[in-house]
């Protein structure tokens, strides 16, 4: 069988909700991703066989298959396809499983994966509440909630349930969160992200420009500390969280596409599976996905150099180092989505797009990545640097 490789890879900086990406348009601020890994690779745009995109809220400008307007939108010829899936926030980590499964399996050789997500533009669960507000139903079939006829389905339940499950107290969580912030301001000052981002123009919401590249997550609390942590105000489920607009992409290949390319690839795909689990809890199903991926490739966690898992609530990654026995000091090393964000359908590529420049610059060879998905659900790709 052939193999999979991560040819290029690019992420937007985190926007903040009315920030310095609110005035792009999803579609197009997606088509940037697809040029900017066109340039990378020196690709003939003709030779892109299709594009997947992942995005949660398909609905206003990210709806009618915003991969396929990015397509069009972008350098790319008209001739190149693209679709666009929903696997809640592991939706651009789904499209880089199945362009990697295309390339796999030769029916393809050259695939771009992607996720975009204009949080300002299109206000998450707009898909699901706008209809549901105007008389036209819900999601939740009456089979769906004879099976599960208790609680309702909602992340914020999910996170406190994890968080009492493992016995994580709101001071651990607030360490945890403040440990995110500063990992991310001293990566940034660093310039340790510099190579993975791409600079876009900053464009406001209401239509003026700022000045400027945007080239810097603007979530970053850098003057973070533990009294500020301790003083934000407590999740609830209608509350707010860090809003986040971004988008992300990878080109991958296989060995033809590699030498039609005339490009070396930064990693290989080692590993790639999805599992299902509680929809209810909805948040954990990272560990019994981990502990089946390790299985599966035939790897402990202990070959692992580095780990991404996603921070959409601080309990997930703390319950999942719990459960495993994981290093902390592998995990997110340069801070996760409670400080840079995390733009839902785009988070997929763009925590792949950290891991990828990470295994680099620190010399290691094997990364994995996970997070948790709405539904219960979990995406794990273990990656190998080259």
């Amino acid at each position: 069988m052939s193999e999979a490789y991560i040819v290029a890879a690019a992420r937007a900086a985190g926007g903040r909700r009315g920030g310095r990406l609110s005035g792009w348009h999803p579609v197009e601020l997606g088509a940037e991703i697809i040029n900017t890994l066109l340039e990378r690779t020196g690709a003939d745009p003709a030779l892109v066989e299709d594009v997947i995109v992942g995005c949660v809220t398909q609905a206003g400008e990210q709806s009618t298959n915003v991969g396929r307007n990015m397509v069009l939108a972008s350098r790319l010829p008209e001739s190149v396809p693209g679709t666009s899936i929903d696997r809640q926030c592991g939706s651009s980590q789904q499209a880089l499983h199945f362009a990697a499964q295309a390339v796999l399996s030769g029916a393809m050789d050259i695939v771009i994966a992607g996720g975009v997500e204009s949080m300002s533009r299109v206000p998450m669960l707009m898909s699901a509440t706008l209809p549901q507000k105007n008389g036209l139903g819900t999601y939740i079939s009456p089979r769906l909630r004879e099976r599960y006829p208790g609680p309702e389905f909602s992340q914020f339940i999910g996170a406190e349930m994890i968080a009492k499950k493992h016995e994580l107290s709101k001071d651990t969580l607030d360490a945890f969160g403040l440990q995110s912030h500063q990992k991310a301001s001293a990566a940034t000052k660093q310039g340790f992200f510099a190579q993975e981002i791409l600079a876009l123009e900053a464009r406001l919401a209401d239509g003026t420009s700022p000045g400027g590249s945007h080239t810097t997550d603007e979530g970053v609390r850098h003057d973070a500390s533990i009294e500020a942590m301790r003083n934000v105000k407590l999740l609830q489920p209608s509350g707010a969280r860090q809003i986040c607009d971004g988008a992300s992409g990878v080109l991958i290949a296989n060995e033809k596409g590699l030498k039609r390319l005339n490009a070396k690839p930064l990693a290989r795909i080692h590993h790639m599976s999805v599992l299902g689990a509680d929809p209810v809890v909805m948040l954990d199903a990272p560990i019994p996905a981990t502990r089946r991926a390790l299985e599966k490739s035939g790897m402990k966690l202990d070959d692992i150099d580095l780990y991404e898992v996603n921070e959409a609530f601080a309990s997930v990654p703390l319950a999942w180092l719990q459960e495993l026995h994981a290093d902390p000091a592998k995990l997110n090393i340069h801070g996760g989505a409670i400080a840079l964000g995390h733009p839902l359908g785009a988070t997929g590529t763009k925590l792949m797009t950290t891991l990828v420049y990470a295994l680099h610059r620190y010399g290691k060879r094997y990364g994995l990545q996970t997070m948790c998905e709405g539904g219960g659900m979990a995406n794990v790709t273990i990656i190998e640097r080259l």
